[in-house]
């Protein structure tokens, strides 16, 4: 199985899980993760994105590209992207735990949940334009700032963990005999905190930053009268 799926106390666990190939990312993971993402319960309440082996993700599979045509490159290449999409799209929290480099594709998923903890052994390297190709330009320059994210696109060097931190990329750079606990914490936070909450504050924030301050605003407003009208107010229903 490219991808484990483990549910268990309001936690969704999915696992990268091509440690072989250095989890890079088929066609089969692809889907993998696209079919996840659109199946996951509505009892869940925060997802964890992780990786079996030491590298996170290695980045397209570039083995299973050998002898692709034209229209199989675009059919990967748009599957990878409904997959970053549909990760983004989940309207719980989801956090990307990342121990070893992310590469390319690797970026991508991290980049698309909400958020990444990190041990000191992660690093993140955007190679695409060097190598040829194009690619995770558009999420990391929102994180990053677009003159880090050219530096890495234009001369494939990579972000170590502590430089990622500082920058905004990671936002726990944890010890790995840290990491269980840390996790448990965040777990034991969201599990206990109003779902409807979260995902509203998950709503605002995801479309606010799109916004200009009014429209943010209003986006806002609109999550207060939608939980109004729910009777959740402050968790009371």
């Amino acid at each position: 199985m490219t991808l484990l799926v483990e549910v268990k106390a309001g936690v969704a666990t999915l696992t990268l899980n091509r440690p072989a190939s250095r989890n890079a990312l088929n066609l089969a993971l692809c889907d993998a993760l696209l079919e996840a993402a659109q199946g996951m319960d509505a009892s869940v309440k925060l997802v964890l994105l992780r990786a079996h082996g030491p590298v996170f993700c290695a980045g397209a599979d570039l083995k299973e590209r050998q002898g692709m045509d034209q229209a199989q490159v675009r059919e990967r290449r748009l599957k990878a992207f409904a997959a970053y999409a549909a990760l983004e799209a989940l309207p719980m929290p989801v956090v990307a735990v990342v121990e070893g480099p992310a590469v390319g594709s690797g970026c991508e998923i991290a980049a698309a949940c909400d958020f990444i903890v990190a041990t000191p052994a992660a690093s993140f390297r955007t190679p695409e334009a060097i190598r040829g190709t194009v690619g995770a330009t558009q999420r990391l320059p929102r994180i990053l700032g677009k003159r880090l994210a050219k530096d890495l696109m234009y001369t494939g060097r990579t972000l170590l963990a502590e430089e990622a931190e500082r920058h905004g990329l990671v936002a726990r750079l944890v010890a790995p005999e840290a990491l269980e606990a840390t996790l448990a914490d965040i777990a034991k936070a969201v599990v206990e905190a109003p779902a409807q909450s979260l995902r509203l504050a998950k709503r605002c924030i995801d479309r606010g930053v799109e916004l200009d301050p009014q429209g943010a605003l209003q986006t806002e407003l609109a999550a207060i009268e939608e939980q109004l009208a729910s009777g959740a107010w402050l968790g009371k229903a």
